[in-house]
């Protein structure tokens, strides 16, 4: 297992920006996936961006074009660029892995709240 702690939520207006982070307590760099998903109140935990080891980035649509995944395998860190932010991307943001047995690792959450 891979012990992961996020960082990086807060309270932001509509239409700002920030940069959630993820740093995993061992090498990433044979990880299968690593992303984040989002657990807004009274919903299902929903995926918002994965980063497979060998392919591009895979977004929900409701993020395309406003959010970027990026993995820097030096400091066993992912991050979530989060820009044009909308109320309605309030919820807890969680980092996961995913290996190749698929056993999967989840972070603490981290609160992102947008007002309008």
């Amino acid at each position: 297992q891979v012990q992961l702690v996020e960082s990086g939520g807060g309270l932001v207006q509509a239409g700002g920006s920030l940069r959630l982070s993820c740093v995993a307590s061992r090498n990433i760099f044979t990880i299968a996936f690593m992303g984040w998903y989002r657990q807004a109140p009274g919903k299902q935990r929903e995926l918002v961006a994965t980063s497979p080891r060998l392919d591009s980035p895979v977004y929900a649509d409701s993020v395309k074009g406003r959010f970027s995944v990026s993995r820097v395998n030096a400091k066993n860190t992912i991050y979530l660029q989060m820009n044009s932010l909308k109320p309605e991307d309030t919820a807890v943001y969680y980092c996961y892995t995913k290996d190749d047995y698929d056993r999967v690792s989840w972070g603490q959450g981290t609160q992102v709240t947008v007002s309008s």
